[in-house]
């Protein structure tokens, strides 16, 4: 496939590259790339779409499902589902039929995709959403989970953190666990081929999301209130089982590139 010039590409960007056009290589039309919160996938991905010719990506916080959807969820399965990221909290049944739209698309058609606005956590109204062309010769995907295993098992475990604590009859994670067996398998079977970013633990993560908040509000690192700090530490605990999972390898089989803290491919 042919690409434009990388030289401009971030050590991240320019691996991940490398990696995507291995998999186009060798056939690979649907690309899902995985990696922890603020690790920089989206930045990476805008990089690679202007590197490789005829591509488009979609993310998967883009297919949250609506505020008031997530809402009846909490109301009906557990209120730690009020917050959008864990399995559940998706409408992957859109996701899936708009990569199937892709897919099936011509040349000149255009195609609509779901946009969500996280300040005002609701899904954006459809006129505002962004419309790409048809018959992409790559489609990625891109999300913090993508290709992670089920572990029906895990709700029966003890809490891993504060927030899993407050899950006391497990009914959060085994709605994640079931979910994740379910229809995001299904989703992960639409890719065929699967690319990881790996991060040296969880630990980095936190800080990770810290400074990407820290950018989203334009201040100065260190410079979040300390209430936004704590409401950052928590809402990454909510996503601690399923980030470790990944980072020991439990998901679908893929290439991965290892960043060290300051998200450089080691």
């Amino acid at each position: 496939m042919d690409r434009q010039d990388a030289s401009h590409l971030t050590p991240l960007a320019e691996a991940l590259l490398a990696l995507a056009l291995g998999e186009i290589a060798r056939g690979a039309r649907v690309i899902f790339l995985a990696g922890p919160q603020g690790v920089g996938k989206s930045t990476a991905m805008a990089a690679l779409t202007e590197a490789i010719p005829g591509s488009v990506v979609l993310g998967l916080d883009d297919f949250y499902l609506t505020r008031g959807e997530r809402i009846v969820l909490a109301r009906d399965v557990h209120p730690l589902f009020e917050t959008r990221g864990p399995p559940g909290t998706h409408d992957v049944a859109l996701l899936m039929e708009t990569i199937a739209l892709f897919k099936a698309s011509g040349a000149d058609e255009r195609i609509a995709v779901p946009a969500f606005d996280k300040a005002a956590d609701e899904r954006r109204p459809e006129a505002e959403w962004p419309v790409l062309a048809g018959a992409p010769r790559v489609i990625f995907v891109e999300g913090w989970m993508m290709g992670v295993a089920a572990d029906l098992s895990a709700p029966e475990g003890p809490p891993l953190n504060a927030v899993e604590a407050e899950d006391v009859d497990g009914a959060w994670r085994t709605y994640q666990e079931t979910q994740l067996a379910g229809q995001y398998q299904r989703l992960w079977d639409m890719a065929d081929a699967f690319l990881y970013i790996d991060a040296p633990g969880f630990d980095v993560v936190k800080d990770w999301r810290m400074q990407q908040e820290e950018t989203t509000r334009g201040v100065a690192p260190g410079g979040l209130p300390a209430e936004r700090q704590a409401w950052v530490a928590r809402f990454i605990l909510h996503y601690q089982r399923l980030t470790e999972r990944l980072l020991a390898g439990e998901r679908r089989p893929g290439n991965s590139v290892t960043v060290d803290r300051f998200r450089q491919p080691g």
